[in-house]
């Protein structure tokens, strides 16, 4: 073999088998270029040094010898590691080429240059050892990249760089920990055609959900110009996700989260010495999406395609050029973290006595941690990190792993799902909370705080140390029932945490929770926003929907992906989404509500529920509420979301609401329309038969039919004793409407708290014959086993 061809390797000629050869990160552009490429991936151009190349490099500078002793000085103590990795990059970095292998990079850079048809083609110069990438050890950052190399000297000193980078302080310690020997690891430095992102945007893009593993959505994150923002955490971009179930198919738009990041800065192209520098983006492009919805499917299609080729969840870098507006895939690795994670055992964590929310940002894991804040302003100070404190900063890069591994919990200022800080924490186990915008503002060194990822998206700072308790909960051996047992879910934010869970669909998903937490705004002050009195009201409105022309399309828009992501937690499986239940007091109490509420002296009894839906004093909103489902099930592909009515009080109601619906694209049967009817006021009992006929199902609200059968606010804590869903007249009306239900040939289900509290509760609704229950995920297992004990002892009989 020639010494070029034992010095270079063209990305067409590589495979996921070579890696010994040029590392992960080569092998796989290489494997991509080779068989992906037909599929309509596209990965821009370039060649690899090999390992060879590498050893030829330490062999002609006779670096080996005095590496092993720099490297045994530092185990022995009698140096420090900044000490041990300086001095080595330092003897790498006064090297000589051996005259071939420059010869054969020059040549492979020439080639290239001619490929794309100009003198001296700039480049991405990327490092890629051959301990990297691998299942267990993900090696993130560990060494450099360089952007925008052009011209021959540039690239030849790009590469010498990228062999020291092996031996940054953090390359060298996560080699330690994880067992490699420093002295057996080789580099290949892979050159590929730069892609004109800086004109245009990159990112990176997870075949799962980063948090909680759920394999059935891409994850991608946005920003404008070079992708090292995204990677390094400065950057707060753009977040999507897509429900791959649904890709592919020409008439659906399965983008199920669209979140606008703040994008304050840009990677761009640089001169001389300085080949990028970072720029403060402009309002528009802050204001601005990264990229269209037809590019998200796009890139969450080739992640699809990619995860299939490779057999696993993949961790991928994209860069779209803004010169010529095509997409491409720079860099594919295997995800590490959550594909190592078991399945069927859950921790649950309760917080009681939690202090005010100091701060907020993304959740990193689902955990819990307490202990006093550790405020690192700058790298230089790493040094005086307190070990077990809660690591606070603005950003990290990878010379902060050291600490970070020391660390109990991490809080940064920037960063999303996919910067190195959410990397590095969900590799060390550890809770955290980035892209919180001021966390290092508003905390100090000392402070006492707890850290919540266990809510859902959303991370929490906490005042003060909470009390935890942990719950372990295995789902790997559950009984199998014949009753289906479904989950009561609302936050949107947490669905996929219980994607594991064996349940049979969510029995009851409450669509004010998504309003009040996600939407915040009445949709009347949306239909009406030219016209509202209130000028705070509209000003925050203004400032919420922004970038929405129409301002009802903002309800739209968040109401219908907000439950999107309930409704994928499940897919296909049933979700019964109850529309909007709000008392009058509570819709007032959304931004602009006041000026389209009426004051009620019991709003439990009073206007909600069916009643609001025809009315002309929410007609206009319940129609956004029903554009929100037509566009779930029919653009974004949910059909398996049933729609609830609740405290529908007569029969004539009941035609009207079915009514107004159709009038607003949601008829029955349509489509798979399946349209449910809570079974909360004794009429609903009693007409039954009749409700039946108007409905395909009935869900017993087990708290509202049990105060207005016996007559007792639920609230009220002078009557606590006297409110009991095992109360004889309750369950007198439970057993009947089951009865009449199963006898119509309608589902009926129930979705209170009953079973979950009293297990011989779940007893008697599977000796009436009851289709489904509806429980908390906590109390999953419990009922679960109750109803399959029970169903036993009824077969039995």
């Amino acid at each position: 073999m020639s010494a070029v061809a034992q010095s270079i390797a063209w990305f067409e000629t590589l495979g996921r088998r070579d890696v010994p050869r040029v590392g992960g990160k080569n092998a796989s552009l290489g494997e991509m270029v080779q068989t992906l490429s037909s599929k309509g991936i596209d990965v821009p151009p370039g060649f690899a040094t090999t390992a060879d190349a590498y050893w030829n490099y330490v062999t002609a500078n006779k670096l080996e010898d005095r590496m092993k002793g720099l490297l045994a000085d530092w185990e022995a103590g009698k140096a420090t590691l900044a000490e041990t990795g300086q001095a080595i990059r330092a003897i790498f970095l006064r090297g000589d080429w051996p005259a071939d292998t420059e010869k054969a990079i020059l040549e492979a850079y020439r080639e290239l240059s001619r490929r794309a048809g100009v003198s001296d083609v700039e480049v991405a110069v990327r490092s890629s050892a051959t301990a990297e990438d691998l299942p267990d050890a993900s090696f993130a950052g560990q060494q450099e990249t360089f952007l925008n190399i052009k011209g021959e000297k540039a690239l030849i000193d790009a590469c010498r760089r990228c062999y020291a980078s092996l031996f940054t302080d953090r390359a060298i310690s996560y080699r330690k920990a994880k067992g490699f020997d420093h002295m057996k690891v080789a580099l290949s430095i892979g050159v590929q055609q730069m892609v004109r992102s800086d004109l245009g945007g990159s990112g990176v893009m997870f075949s799962i959900d980063t948090e909680t593993g759920f394999d059935k959505v891409v994850l991608i994150n946005a920003a404008w110009g070079l992708g090292e923002n995204v990677v390094q955490g400065t950057v707060d971009p753009d977040e999507y996700q897509v429900f791959k179930p649904l890709l592919g198919k020409p008439s659906l738009m399965p983008i199920i989260e669209k979140k606008r990041g703040a994008k304050d800065i840009k990677m761009i192209y640089g001169t001389g010495e300085t080949p990028t520098r970072n720029v403060p983006t402009s309002k528009a492009e802050r204001a601005a999406y990264v990229l269209s919805d037809r590019e998200i499917l796009t890139l969450a299609e080739w992640a699809t395609t990619i995860e299939a080729h490779y057999g696993c969840p993949m961790d991928m870098e994209w860069a779209r050029d803004g010169k010529t507006g095509a997409m491409y895939i720079v860099q594919a690795r295997p995800e590490t973290v959550q594909a190592r994670r078991g399945a069927g055992v859950f921790k649950t964590y309760e917080i009681k006595n939690k202090g005010k929310v100091l701060a907020s940002g993304l959740s990193i894991g689902d955990a819990v941690a307490t202990g006093q804040v550790c405020l690192i302003e700058t790298a230089k100070d790493i040094g005086k990190f307190v070990d077990g404190s809660i690591l606070v900063t603005q950003t990290t890069d990878p010379d902060w792993v050291p600490i970070m591994k020391r660390a109990a919990a991490i809080v940064t200022d920037h960063g999303g799902r996919t910067s190195h800080a959410a990397i590095v924490s969900r590799e060390l186990g550890l809770p955290a909370v980035v892209g919180t915008g001021n966390a290092t503002e508003l905390l100090h060194t000392g402070q006492e705080v707890t850290i919540s990822c266990a809510e859902g998206d959303e991370g929490f700072i906490y005042d003060g140390i909470a009390d935890v308790t942990v719950n372990d909960l295995d789902v790997s051996d559950l009984p199998l029932t014949a009753t289906d047992v479904m989950l009561n879910l609302a936050n949107p934010g947490s669905a996929f945490r219980w994607w594991r869970m064996p349940s049979d669909g969510i029995g009851l998903a409450r669509m004010e929770f998504v309003v009040s937490n996600a939407i915040r705004v009445h949709p009347m002050a949306l239909v009406h926003f030219d016209k509202l009195k209130d000028e705070a009201a509209k000003t925050e409105i203004a400032a919420l929907a922004a970038g929405y022309d129409n301002k009802p399309d903002y309800f739209v828009d968040k109401l219908s992906r907000g439950l999107a992501r309930l409704a994928a937690a499940v897919f296909p499986k049933p979700v019964i989404v109850r529309m909007s239940d709000f008392k009058t007091n509570e819709y007032a109490g959304l931004v602009g509500g006041a000026e389209f509420e009426p004051d009620e002296e019991n709003p439990m009894i009073g206007f909600r529920g069916a009643s609001r839906y025809y009315s002309p004093r929410y007609r206009e909103g319940f129609a956004l509420e029903c554009k929100a489902i037509k566009r779930l099930r029919d653009e974004m592909g949910f059909t398996n979301v049933v729609v609830m009515i609740p405290f529908c009080r007569s029969v004539g109601e009941a035609d009207k609401v079915l009514g107004v619906m159709e009038e607003n694209g949601l008829k029955r049967g349509e489509n798979g329309l399946q349209v449910y009817v809570m079974c909360e006021i004794p009429s609903n009992v009693i007409l039954a038969a009749k409700f039946a006929d108007r409905f395909d199902g009935f869900s017993i609200g087990s708290n509202d039919l049990t105060q207005l059968t016996l007559g007792v606010d639920r609230d009220s804590g002078e009557l606590a004793d006297l409110f009991d869903e095992q109360d004889e007249a309750v369950k007198w009306m439970i057993e009947k409407v089951i009865t009449e239900a199963r006898k119509a040939g309608a589902k009926i289900g129930l979705c209170g708290q009953a079973p979950s509290d009293h297990p011989e509760f779940a007893e008697f609704l599977v000796d009436c014959g009851i289709n489904s229950m509806s429980v908390s995920p906590d109390s999953f297992i419990a009922v679960k086993r109750k109803v399959a004990e029970a169903e036993a002892r009824k077969s039995r009989k």
